[in-house]
């Protein structure tokens, strides 16, 4: 599989929690096509959209949620994930909803009409990890009020 696009902007580094560093592989790298970079016993990094995430593996009693109400939509507090531009957006999900993924949110457009209108999506990899994916027409509006 080919590695994701990546972006000419600064990158951003989050490390999250896993309970399985091969299931974490299968996930991030042969699921999505992040590229693997460097890893240890206990973590592996991933090239996710150019960014560096960091899999720590930790026992399952350390993982946990939490959820916020955003557009009528309770959304899981500690997510992570990528702008994209709405073709690759609308790729992916169309991409996720064939291989039967079960979206915490599904594809939908959210704050319809406002200047913060975007297309996101939610689903969780196989530790409980919220990753949204979200497209905006235009970039520029990303962090209009």
């Amino acid at each position: 599989m080919t590695h994701l696009p990546t972006t000419p902007y600064p990158r951003f580094h989050l490390a999250f929690p896993v309970t399985d560093l091969d299931e974490a592989r299968r996930f991030y790298a042969d699921f999505l096509g992040c590229g693997e970079g460097r890893s240890a016993e206990d973590w592996v990094d991933f090239d996710f959209f150019g960014h560096q995430i960091v899999a720590h593996k930790v026992a399952s009693a350390d993982m946990t949620d939490a959820t916020s109400l955003v557009d009528g939509k309770n959304v899981p507090v500690r997510h992570f994930g990528v702008v994209l531009d709405p073709v690759t957006w609308r790729s992916l999900a169309e991409r996720f909803k064939a291989a039967g993924v079960r979206f915490v949110i599904e594809p939908y457009v959210r704050f319809a009409g406002e200047p913060g209108e975007q297309a996101t999506m939610f689903f969780l990899d196989p530790f409980g990890n919220a990753l949204e994916f979200k497209a905006f027409a235009d970039m520029n509006r990303l962090f209009a009020k």
